[in-house]
């Protein structure tokens, strides 16, 4: 099972930056992030396969990068721009290959929060 250790995070005013890492602990086809507001369902922030491809969710196009550091299995989430509606709890994900089946393996999250 791929372990993921997240950092980043934290407090920032609207307006500003932050940075989210997420380190897998074995090699991985497509990893991203997540968030989920209380009340709301869990979404999809970023995403990005191990060939470099991106995808993002429409509330964060233009606003956030993703980009994976294949040789440490490190995927990365810039931030910019953030809004009050940003604050969640943002969970690393990644997609891996047993050899035989594709299992998903979950960070265990870290809080975002966007205020003034």
């Amino acid at each position: 099972q791929v372990q993921l250790v997240e950092s980043g995070g934290g407090l920032v005013q609207p307006g500003g930056s932050l940075r989210l890492s997420c380190a897998a602990s074995e090699s991985i086809n497509t990893m991203g992030w997540y968030r989920q507001a209380p009340g709301k369902q869990r979404e999809l922030v970023a995403a990005i396969t191990r060939g470099g491809r991106p995808d993002y969710g429409d509330s964060v196009k233009g606003r956030f990068t993703i980009s994976l550091d294949n040789a440490n299995n490190t995927v990365y989430l810039q931030m910019n721009s953030l809004k009050p509606e940003d604050s969640a709890v943002y969970y690393c994900n990644a997609v891996f290959s047993t050899g035989y089946e594709f299992r998903t393996a979950w960070g265990q999250g870290t809080q975002v929060t966007v205020s003034s």
